[in-house]
């Protein structure tokens, strides 16, 4: 696919990134705002997801309800997310709607209402979500292990806050929130699809240029490079299953690291998978984690999670403990596996699987004008687009000794966060 991009920006700002794909009649629109749970100060947990939500509920000119009925009349969908390092809302829709999605933007960047009956509606909502999720003990474990990797950076808590913040979050909280984030400055605004790059730019002109370049105020938070000493926690709780999840420092996305990072990762459990719009998927049955531990009866489930992001974070290994083991059998294995990448730099045939496997999961996150737009925005908003386009040529260039060195460097047992769920009747 060609890679070409057109980049612009506007006298208020906003950074503009365009990409003509003319395989069909479609566009997708996509703002990113620079702005997520990483900028949250104490006391206010949930805000930015807060008002992601407060975002489909009415401007000045719209109602919710219009909005809703525009984008589903055109036959399109939208949809929004909240993650630690950003905000990012979209609409994916026929390629003649294109000025109608990028009129919506616009609107919501500087219109968005936070009705006050609405801002209640949707604490309730939130709040809710949040006890749905307290249900999962892969959740709150995850929480916990959070909290106790970081001491101080705010990635150690949930995007969708805690139950205190949430509880007592304003709608004036909201209304600064959105005021101070959500301004030109701190956007991006994508567009990928089948359009005319020229007759799109003054589209945006048009749309984008009248809102003023106000003042971005956000928390930016120092770096937390290492994790404590050696922390082990442990929950009690309903359920029939032992969960074990293992975290250790991970380095931000635009680190040469990452991406012999990423090839580890394929190596122990398979590759995460970066994109949320992945169409497809690979096997993790070959990764050496599944082969020692559920093929040999240790483990039902393994699993990983590595994020592409701003600050260093974590890298989490996810274990569901067999009945029949111990927790000390589980982690014993695990251990002796990271030792032995440690000890002597891999096989060239096990990093050529684990590469195919990690380029196949690139290339289904990446097979639409949808999935395209999104690499535009998350790309940019911790490195720059070229970051993805160079994603297969640098995690290709990756050689054996490199993925020794970063798993010598950042898999040390002395630093990293092992938490335990135990069920409330089982040891």
């Amino acid at each position: 696919m060609d890679d070409s991009l057109t980049i612009h920006q506007l006298g208020n700002g906003l950074t503009v990134l365009l990409k003509e794909i003319h395989t069909a009649p479609i566009v997708s629109v996509w703002v990113w705002y620079g702005v997520g749970s990483r900028n949250e100060v104490p006391g206010k947990t949930g805000v930015s997801h807060w008002v992601e939500h407060m975002q489909f509920k009415g401007t000045q000119k719209r109602s919710a309800q219009d909005m809703d009925h525009t984008i589903a009349r055109l036959g399109g969908y939208w949809n929004a997310f909240t993650s630690p390092d950003w905000t990012a809302y979209f609409e994916t829709l026929p390629a003649s709607a294109l000025e109608t999605a990028l009129e919506l933007e616009a609107d919501r960047m500087a219109n968005s209402l936070f009705d006050p009956e609405e801002v209640e509606t949707e604490r309730t909502v939130i709040l809710s979500e949040r006890e749905g999720s307290e249900n999962d003990p892969q959740f709150l474990l995850n929480e916990a292990v959070q909290a106790h990797a970081f001491k101080r950076h705010p990635y150690r808590n949930e995007v969708i806050g805690s139950k205190e913040d949430l509880l007592a979050l304003t709608r004036e909280d909201l209304y600064t929130h959105y005021r101070q984030t959500y301004q030109p400055g701190n956007a991006i605004l994508c567009l990928a699809g089948d359009f005319d790059t020229s007759e799109a730019l003054n589209l945006v002109e048009k749309h984008f240029s009248s809102i003023p370049a106000g003042s971005v105020v956000k928390n930016v938070p120092e770096p937390e490079a290492d994790l404590p000493d050696l922390n082990q926690i442990e929950l009690k709780g309903p359920g029939g299953t032992t969960f074990i999840q293992v975290a250790y420092r991970s380095p931000k996305a635009d680190s040469d690291d990452f991406f012999a990072f990423s090839l580890l990762e394929s190596l122990l459990t398979g590759p995460s998978n970066l994109n949320m719009f992945g169409s497809g998927g690979v096997g993790h049955h070959t990764s050496r984690l599944y082969l020692a531990m559920v093929d040999e009866g240790l483990a039902v489930g393994v699993g990983g999670s590595l994020s592409a992001s701003i600050d260093p974070s974590t890298f989490i290994l996810y274990l569901t403990k067999n009945p029949t083991r111990t927790v000390e059998d589980v982690l014993q294995t695990l251990d002796r596996q990271i030792e032995a990448l440690q000890s002597e730099p891999i096989a060239q045939a096990e990093i050529d699987r684990a590469l195919k496997q990690t380029k196949a999961l690139f290339a289904y996150g990446s097979d639409n004008i949808t999935n395209q737009a999104f690499w535009m925005g998350y790309a940019s908003s911790f490195a720059r687009y070229d970051w993805f386009t160079h994603y297969i040529e640098r995690i290709s260039s990756v050689t054996p000794k490199m993925i020794q060195n970063i798993a010598q460097k950042h898999l040390q047992p002395n630093a990293r966060v092992i938490g335990v769920y135990r069920p409330n009747d089982k040891s």
